[in-house]
């Protein structure tokens, strides 16, 4: 598992980050992974299931760390569960899974963990001065004098004992607030301030897969202050359009950029908010390498034949399905250019698998059952194959006659595969596996 820690700064006193700011963070990263939970003073995030998807890990962290920054993320720490992220991103360790989690976290401060806070000073009386000190005291001591909360956060931090987390539901309306450092007195000033804002907008919009067509920024003078919804005395507000749904951060920064250049505001503004009434769903674009067929992409044939035109005969080829229930010869291939000649071939009636091996591989017997990491369980079959013998391809002087029962199997750790028995051969045990389903 792969989490991730994000911190907000302290104030200038001490005080921890308020709910308010700490919610705020943990919506926008929503649009990483639904797995998104508050856990003390801190965002975590379970990542590992959403690497793929944004790049791999280098990717991901590279993203989170460049758009949290502007919303004011301190930190960012990588571990393999929450707890220990956690006490990365407080120590200033910012990669937890370079070294074994055991070898991470017996060197960070104990201090590090919220269930230590309670003990510290006792735990610092008898020598502790790091987690690894902590862990390496006796498991009955430490339960009968500090209690069961100190030993599950070691557990869990170590990775010895499973997390329960309560996870931060997406909300269906976006509002967020920003108190500015300093007083505005220029409309155009407070476009630094509503970026920050902007940034969060755009995450939950990604994360609820839509755009917006249109945003308020409303702002407040020394005095007054923002409600959600509605106005306050002494404050003013801004609606932007935009001609289509949009969630792009720099395109909606430009349009309200201009907007603020015509806005002159009638006294220092010291809080923002933004609200976004119309939000729509946003149809996200194709991934995929080749263009879909359909009216929004280019026909895939086209897209063929041009690659095949630039690259040169023989260089592009596609599958061609063939009239012949042996499966090592349901399909061929041809040049892309080619058309494509001959019947259209019907779905077989029996599950098929989405692996092939090159070649079938021989499968070890046991008391007359198939063995492949494990005793194989038969779960549907025979489903006889036979035929072949008319089969002569150019100089090819092999016989490609089958008779064979396949039959679908079940592994316990090598999952759904297709086995099957030759029939009428010298050795009626033999099984061979030929395919896995996906």
């Amino acid at each position: 598992m792969l989490w991730a820690a994000l911190s907000l700064p302290c104030a200038p006193d001490g005080t921890p980050p308020s709910n308010e700011a700490l919610h705020g963070l943990a919506v926008w990263a929503l649009q990483f992974t639904p797995r998104v939970a508050i856990a003390d003073d801190a965002v975590v995030l379970e990542v590992e299931a959403s690497t793929r998807l944004f790049g791999g890990r280098r990717a991901l962290h590279e993203r989170i760390d460049g758009e949290g920054r502007e919303i004011g993320m301190a930190a960012i720490a990588w571990a393999p569960n929450s707890l220990a992220a956690l006490a990365c991103v407080r120590a200033g360790v910012l990669n937890g899974v370079r070294q074994p989690l055991p070898q991470v976290l017996d060197a960070l401060p104990m201090g590090v963990l919220s269930a230590v806070a309670p003990h510290r000073l006792t735990l610092a009386q008898l020598g502790c001065r790091t987690l690894g000190d902590v862990r390496r005291l006796p498991r009955g001591g430490i339960g009968r004098r500090f209690g069961k909360g100190l030993l599950d956060a070691l557990d869990q931090a170590y990775g010895v004992q499973p997390e329960a987390h309560r996870w931060v539901d997406l909300p269906e309306t976006f509002h967020a607030r920003l108190e500015l450092m300093a007083r505005v007195d220029a409309a155009p000033a407070l476009l630094f301030g509503a970026r920050r804002l902007l940034v969060q907008l755009c995450g939950w919009l990604a994360a609820r897969q839509a755009g917006t067509t249109a945003f308020t920024v409303r702002w407040a003078h020394d005095g007054a202050h923002l409600r959600p919804g509605g106005d306050a005395g002494g404050t003013g507000w801004l609606t932007v359009r935009t001609a289509q749904p949009m969630r792009d951060v720099e395109h909606l920064c430009r349009l309200l950029a201009e907007h603020l250049a015509h806005v002159r505001l009638q006294a220092p503004v010291g809080e923002l908010a933004l609200e976004a009434p119309e939000v729509v769903p946003l149809q996200a674009h194709s991934a995929s390498l080749l263009p879909q067929d359909g009216p929004a992409g280019e026909l895939l044939p086209r897209v063929l034949e041009r690659i095949a035109a630039r690259l040169g005969p023989g260089r592009v080829w596609q599958p061609v399905l063939c009239e012949d229930h042996r499966v090592e010869w349901m399909q061929h291939w041809q040049p892309a250019p080619q058309p494509v000649r001959g019947p259209r071939i019907a779905p077989p009636p029996v599950p098929q698998p989405g692996f092939i091996l090159p070649e079938p591989l021989q499968l070890a017997v046991r008391d007359n059952r198939p063995i492949y990491q494990g005793p194989l369980m038969l779960l549907a079959g025979p489903h006889r194959v036979e035929g072949g013998w008319w089969h002569r391809a150019g100089d090819d002087a092999t016989n490609h006659h089958v008779e064979r029962d396949y039959w679908v199997a079940l592994s316990q750790h090598a999952g759904v595969l297709w086995i099957y028995q030759v029939r009428l051969a010298g050795d009626a045990t033999a099984w061979y596996l030929h395919g896995a389903f996906a």
